[in-house]
Parts: C-alpha cells; sequence; structure tokens
C-alpha cells in the first residue's frame, strides 16, 4: 500500500522532487554498502635481502599479445617480494628507482631499502567500477595472458628465428619519449621528472600484477636465435653514450647532449664504431698516468682545448700529462699540501680514503692522491663537451660520466670522505641550492667540502655563505693561496642533528622521516636536509677505521658479517688460484675493472694488489650492499642493467659478472642488448669473465662469438660454469 501511494505520488506535478529525493537515497545507500565491502590496495613491495629465492629466468624471445590500449612486456616476476605498507602516497613521496625506504633495523645492511611500486592503482580503479564492470575487466586480463601464453608456446615451436637488431623495448627501460628534442639548452623541468616518476611506476604496477600470473620458463638467451650486428649511425659516431648522447632531432639542437640522463626508447642494438683513425691498446698502468694514445681520444674540442691549456702536450702520437703540471698554478702536489696544511684531520690516505672529485680536469688530483693511497672517482659532467672524462678513463683513473641538475646522482648517502671541486664554476645557490644539499647528502658525516675557485663573485660568494650557513656546515678553513692564487675553502658537515635544532630559520627544513636518503636512481632533487644517521643499524653513525684496516673492518650495522667475511675470503682464494693464474689474462694491461653485480666488494678487494681499481656496480633491483662498500675503502654506483650505462665507449679493460645473468629475471626486455652494453664499455682486447649457470652460459658463448670475441676458456660443474673470452677489434 505504502509503495503504491509513493507511486501515485510522483505522477503528480510535484512528483520529480519525489523522484530526485529516492535517487539520492539509493545512491547514499550504495555507496554505504560499497564502501563497507571494498578493502584498499596495501601492496608494495620491498629490496630483496638475499638471491637465494630467484627461479629460473624466462626466455628473452617470448612472445605476448598486445591489447587495445597496453601491451604485455617479458619482465620479471614479484611473486617473491613482500606486502608491507599501504599504497596511498602523494606523488612527491614515490621513489621511480623502485625502491622503499623502510625502517633501517628491517635492512640486512642497516640501509633504508629500496621500493618497487605496487599494483594499488590497478585495484583502486577496479574499486572504482561496478562489479560488472570490474568482473568484465578481469575476464577481458585473462583473455589477454591466455593469449600470451599460446604467443609463448609458438615462440617455442620456431625452429629458427632471426634476431632484429634494433628491437623495440618501452616503458621501465626508457625516459620519457621526445626528451631528446626539447633538452639541450636547459634542464628538465619539474613536470617532466614527475611525468617520468608516474611512467615508471604506472608501468612497474603493471608488471607486478602480471607477474602474479605468470610464471617465469625459458632460458635468458634463445638458443636457436641467430643474430646479425651493424654499427652505430650516430651524431657522436665512437663516442656514442646512448643515455647521454640525443640522437633525435639533433640538427635543431646547438648541443648534442642531455641535460638529465634520458635512454633511446630502444635499447641499442648496434656496435659503437672505432676512432677513424683507428685504435691501439692503451699504454700500460702506470706510465699511462704520464702519457696516453692521442688517436684513442681525439676529437675537434680536445684539439681545441689544448691550444688553451699548457699543461697538456701534443707530442707526435701521445698527449703528455708533464708530473706535477696542472691547471693548479704551483703544482697539484703543492695544493694538496697547502689542504693538509688548513685542515691537520685531512690525513690523505688514512682519514681520508674514497673521495668524488666533481668535474673532470686533467686528473692531476686524482693521479697525485694516488700517490697517497686514496681513492678518488671522477664525475665527469655530461655537458662536458671537452671529453676529459674520456681522458681520464684512458688515463687508468676511475670515472663516471653523470649529469648534475635535478636528479640525485647514484651513490648513496653518507658514503664520501670528502668531495673536491676545483676550480669550481657550479652554481651552488641557484634553485634553492639543489646541488649543493645533493653534496650534502652524499658526503658522510662529519666529512669535508674542499672547494676552490678563482676570481669569485662578492654576490656569488655571500650567496654560498648564506646557504652554508643554513644547512650547519662549519667552515674550518678559508685562505687564497699566494702561489696558485686559487681561494680554497673547506666546509665540515655536522656530525649529529642538535645543530640543525639550534637553527632560528627551519629553511631548509628537515626531510621527512620515511623520505629514503639512500633512494638515488631516477629519484629528483629536494630542497631539504636529511637527518643525520643516529641509531646503531644506520649506516654513517661512526667514521670508518683508518686505511687500511678498514677493508677488514665489518660496522655494527653489519647484521650478517660472517657472509661479508666469508665472501672476502671467497674471492680471495677464486682470483689467487684461478683468474691470476688459470685464465692466460696479461694482468699488467689490465687497470679499469668493473664488478657487474657486486655484493660485498670481495672481488675487488682481492684484486688490491694488482695496482687496479674497481667499479662496483650494485643492480637497483637487487640488495642494496653499497653502502657497505663505500664503507670498506672502495667505490661503486647503483645502476639498472636494462639502460646503458654512463661512461664512454671502450672504457673497461675486463668486466665481470658473478651470476649476473641468471639473477635478472628477465628484467630487461633484451637481455642480449646488455652484451651488446659490455661491448661498447670494453676496449678492443679487453676480457670479460662470466660465471654463470650452463644453460646460461652456452647461448651466451653463441652471441660472443657472433661478435667475433675469441672464447679463452670455458668450464663447467655441476650446471655451473664459467667463460673467460677476449673482445677483438672485429666491427660488422
Amino acid at each position: 500500500m505504502a509503495l503504491a501511494r509513493f507511486v501515485r505520488q510522483t505522477k503528480r506535478p510535484h512528483g520529480v522532487c519525489v523522484k530526485m529525493t529516492a535517487v539520492a537515497i539509493l545512491g547514499l545507500c550504495f555507496i554505504s554498502v560499497w564502501s563497507m565491502f571494498s578493502s584498499p590496495s596495501t601492496s608494495v613491495t620491498v629490496q630483496r635481502e638475499s638471491f637465494d629465492d630467484i627461479a629460473e629466468p624466462v626466455a628473452s624471445g617470448t612472445r605476448v599479445s598486445k591489447s587495445k590500449g597496453d601491451e604485455l612486456e617479458n619482465h620479471s616476476s614479484s611473486g617473491q617480494r613482500k606486502k608491507v605498507e599501504s599504497g596511498s602516497k602523494k606523488k612527491d613521496e614515490k621513489k621511480v628507482t623502485g625502491s622503499l625506504p623502510l625502517p633501517a633495523h628491517e635492512h640486512k645492511s642497516g640501509k633504508k631499502n629500496e621500493k618497487h611500486v605496487s599494483n594499488r592503482k590497478k585495484e583502486k580503479d577496479k574499486s572504482k567500477l561496478p562489479s560488472g564492470a570490474s568482473k568484465e575487466n578481469e575476464e577481458h586480463r585473462e583473455r589477454e595472458e591466455s593469449q600470451g601464453e599460446e604467443a609463448e608456446k609458438e615462440n617455442e615451436n620456431e625452429e629458427e628465428e632471426e634476431v632484429v637488431v634494433d628491437g623495440k623495448e618501452e616503458g621501465l627501460d626508457s625516459e620519457e619519449e621526445g626528451n631528446g628534442e626539447t633538452e639541450g639548452d636547459g634542464d628538465l623541468d619539474e613536470s617532466v621528472d614527475q611525468e617520468t616518476q608516474e611512467k615508471v611506476e604506472n608501468e612497474n604496477e603493471r608488471l607486478k600484477s602480471e607477474g602474479k600470473k605468470r610464471k617465469i620458463k625459458g632460458p635468458v638467451f634463445d638458443p636457436k636465435a641467430h643474430y646479425s650486428w651493424k654499427l652505430c649511425s650516430t651524431r657522436s659516431k665512437h663516442n656514442y653514450m646512448p643515455c647521454i648522447d640525443v640522437e633525435s632531432g639533433f640538427t635543431r639542437l646547438q648541443s648534442y647532449r642531455h641535460r638529465e640522463r634520458s635512454c633511446p626508447k630502444s635499447p641499442p642494438m648496434c656496435l659503437v664504431p672505432l676512432p677513424h683513425d683507428g685504435y691501439d691498446s692503451p699504454v700500460r698502468w702506470p706510465e699511462s698516468k704520464f702519457k696516453i694514445l692521442y688517436k684513442n681520444v681525439a676529437h675537434p674540442k680536445l684539439a681545441a682545448y689544448l691550444k688553451n691549456h699548457n699543461w697538456l702536450i701534443e707530442s707526435g702520437e701521445y698527449m703528455m700529462f708533464p708530473q706535477n703540471q696542472s691547471e693548479f698554478k704551483g703544482g697539484v702536489v703543492h695544493y694538496l699540501e697547502s689542504i693538509e696544511e688548513m685542515v691537520p684531520d685531512i690525513e690523505w690516505g688514512k682519514n681520508i680514503r674514497v673521495v668524488l672529485d666533481v668535474g673532470c680536469g686533467d686528473s692531476s688530483f686524482v693521479a697525485s692522491l694516488l700517490d697517497k693511497d686514496v681513492l678518488s672517482l671522477s664525475l665527469g659532467l655530461k655537458d662536458d663537451l671537452v671529453d676529459l672524462a674520456q681522458v681520464s678513463l684512458e688515463r687508468g683513473f676511475a670515472t663516471v660520466v653523470s649529469p648534475f641538475a635535478r636528479r640525485r646522482l647514484p651513490f648513496p648517502s653518507g658514503v664520501f670522505d670528502a668531495i673536491h671541486c676545483g676550480g669550481c664554476t657550479l652554481p651552488w645557490h641557484s634553485n634553492g641550492g639543489k646541488l649543493l644539499l645533493e653534496i650534502n647528502r652524499i658526503l658522510r658525516p662529519g666529512g669535508y667540502f674542499i672547494l676552490s675557485t678563482k676570481h669569485d663573485s662578492i654576490e656569488a660568494e655571500e650567496a654560498m655563505n648564506t646557504l652554508t650557513s643554513s644547512i650547519c656546515w662549519n667552515i674550518l678553513a678559508h685562505k687564497t693561496d699566494e702561489v696558485s692564487e686559487v681561494g680554497v675553502k673547506i666546509y665540515q658537515k655536522p656530525e649529529s642533528n642538535d645543530i640543525y635544532e639550534l637553527r632560528r630559520k627551519k629553511n631548509p627544513p628537515l626531510c621527512k622521516e620515511h623520505e629514503n636518503p639512500d633512494a638515488a636512481w631516477y629519484v629528483p632533487m629536494k630542497t631539504c636536509l636529511h637527518a643525520i644517521p643516529s641509531a646503531i643499524e644506520q649506516h654513517g653513525t661512526e667514521w670508518p677505521e683508518e686505511w687500511p684496516k678498514r677493508l677488514e673492518t665489518y660496522p655494527d650495522w653489519l647484521n650478517d658479517k660472517q657472509k661479508a667475511i666469508d665472501d672476502t675470503k671467497r674471492w680471495k682464494d677464486i682470483v689467487d688460484k684461478s683468474y691470476l693464474t688459470g685464465m692466460g689474462i696479461d694482468w699488467s694491461t689490465i687497470r679499469n675493472v668493473m664488478d657487474m653485480k657486486a655484493i660485498y666488494g670481495g672481488f675487488a678487494a682481492a684484486l688490491l694488489q694488482q695496482k687496479i681499481w674497481v667499479m662496483n656496480v650494485v643492480p637497483v633491483h637487487a640488495p642494496d650492499t653499497l653502502p657497505l662498500i663505500f664503507e670498506r675503502g672502495l667505490i661503486g654506483i647503483y645502476h639498472d642493467w636494462c639502460e646503458s650505462f654512463g661512461t664512454y665507449p671502450r672504457s673497461y679493460d675486463l668486466l665481470h659478472a658473478d651470476h649476473f645473468f641468471s639473477r635478472l629475471k628477465n628484467r630487461c626486455k633484451q637481455p642480449v642488448s646488455i652484451v651488446v652494453e659490455m661491448d661498447r664499455i670494453l676496449r678492443p682486447g679487453g676480457w670479460v669473465i662470466v660465471r654463470d649457470k650452463v644453460e646460461i652460459l652456452d647461448p651466451l658463448e653463441g652471441i660472443l662469438r657472433s661478435l667475433h670475441w675469441e672464447i679463452r676458456m670455458t668450464y663447467s660443474q655441476n650446471k655451473e660454469g664459467i667463460i673467460c673470452a677476449q673482445k677483438t677489434t672485429w666491427r660488422p
């Protein structure tokens, strides 16, 4: 009766109001019921603590179907990841590195972990749809997966498949499209960084959701594939750096270098040509400290640079570096001694072991510090068109090329004992002091920042004084040397947070507690101060032991010291009993070495007596052990091997990859592109040592042979094996 009366009322002239009221009431009821039964996504992933639980990789040639709005990619499963906290985060809190800050006690090395973003967006979108729409979308995804499995079976049944050398890769392993056409004259806008974050995070979310349903199977390399190679046709030719050089729309640019790291959408599958004047093996160490072959690094801008700097001499086929001659008037030895006189606590080679040199000059600073047992890493700024970073590598000095503008440098927080910028012209005080705040992030508490400039303007000096005071840096010394005519300032970073609380103006503010200071891969710089570590389980709370004792001293914040100790002993045995005697390698020709998957730095420690340096690369998806590597007095860097490494071609004499490919879990769409990258950064005549599963080594040997590399040794036992190969000068 009541319902009938209600219907009759709605037919009257004023029934419209009743109808609207009824619709509103029903809508509110629906929302209440929906909110009771819906649950927010709470899944995010953390960096792995070990490699022990990793399954077999998937075949690189696996085919999957393309849906209307997306294309499935062949990346790693995330089934081993742990759920730790809510997925509702602000955009500025997301980390593009795929890293999540965790309390230090949850990490084996006491370091805050890097996060991998969850599929919370997918669940959120699903919860917003009516049940019918959600069900329909779920069925659509299941159809996509079934089609992908059918495509995989077809791929497995193929007898042979010709590999396309310029294959495509997109999404997770690339930057925003079109950067090369708009950059070069200025820094990236903040909006571009935010867009890049969102693209990578959305890709990670999708990959994770797919990984829960798709099983990892098949080999990393397709054993049936055949490879054909071609030379790269790029503007930078024999000096091609894929994530640095702009190769699209460069005719409209004055500069051909990116202002930020921006990789090609497709990984390069071509070979970098040799210098047009030919290439010879580098001058052996230590003679290379004083001369190098000019044709190995020659280019027009370098020739012009030589004419204006008399401490670089071109003599016949060599570029000469006269001893104690440098851009510092009076010599670099006098320059270093004056620094020690200004601050006696700076004991080169004892208290100070690991140094970052911002910018590459003639490398005389790095060369002289080596004589004092100091390991310096030169940061070649990518707008350095003189290519002095390449000269530094040719001389045998540790160098990496990286932009330094709006994103963090690929290092953990608080790891460098000292940071030096000689003849520095960087605008430290601009953009809210972001560059100096980044230096503050990676500088060890109590560490030293050494700044030397000539003819500094009064305005710039005042702005620098204001900035350093705001971050509580103590000026230990300020002196203009009469001989070198260089003004030197030495600052020291605070050792505790107490001084931050005494600031009248809290500008810059302290960073939020949940922000991970160690997340550094594609993370924008911020104008805030990270708190100085104070808990015993955090790295950076105490200054390391003096060198060389710190190499064998394991800090208190390292939970499982025995693993690091065992790793060091293991690699010492392998190097002494196998690498140095059983590989056929002439170690007198080896100076620049890279460990492509470093863990505790044991391999680098075992090679210290050989008078070489090792770049310890910690992959961004691996357990974060890089702070320990620096703590031991060694150097390293974060990197995602789905992208090209930040260095010039022909940079390294030896590459070492221990169970590197099997740990990728097919993160990269084209694992073969990593072999191409190895070919790019290894010099002709250089060596590669790969230890891995036989099922990976067999097809890898075929790939190396297709590149005309000489296989010097193969060995296998219990499904594990090793390949030792030497790169030749062959080019297509």
